[in-house]
């Protein structure tokens, strides 16, 4: 009963996950209806319910857009897992302050990279251009989009990859 389960806003739009328990919950209130059923069903003593994989509410729900959480791990797969000064990809990052924080950097999507160890240390606390090192590209922050949020469960839900915009 805690198996993901996809939720679609009612123009088919990915909004998030929840368990089986709650989707069945809306079922049974009326406000979803299943669309993807590859999971067989549910007895009860008095009926037979669907255990669904992807349902789709009957009312639009409006939410403000999603921003990815700021985190060592998203920063990793923004940049790829790619050390952002000398180019390697590698398994063993490092977060890096473009303007280090004693003078003033934040720790915002702007101002964190991807580093080696190696390139990290050469760099020490002093900016780039101090350093005479450059960035393969300025540091961002992702977009939300509905691929880069649900990506991770699209290996083992592959039926969900027909709602994901991008794959």
């Amino acid at each position: 009963m805690h198996t993901p389960v996809l939720v679609l806003n009612h123009n088919f739009q990915p909004l998030h996950v929840c368990s089986t328990r709650r989707a069945m919950t809306l079922l049974y209130l009326g406000k979803a209806e299943v669309v993807e059923n590859g999971r067989g069903y549910v007895r009860t003593p008095s009926a037979l319910l669907p255990r669904p994989s992807v349902i789709r509410l009957h009312r639009t729900v409006m939410r403000p857009y999603p921003r990815v959480r700021l985190s060592k791990k998203e920063i990793f797969r923004r940049d790829n897992y790619t050390c952002q000064y000398c180019g390697q990809p590698s398994k063993h990052l490092t977060v890096d302050h473009v303007i280090p924080r004693h003078r003033g950097g934040t720790p915002t999507w702007d101002n964190l990279v991807s580093a080696c160890p190696a390139c990290n240390r050469r760099k020490g606390g002093r900016t780039p251009q101090e350093a005479q090192m450059r960035l393969l590209r300025p540091a961002f922050e992702p977009r939300a989009n509905s691929l880069y949020l649900f990506r991770h469960y699209l290996d083992e839900y592959k039926e969900w990859r027909k709602f994901i915009e991008g794959w």
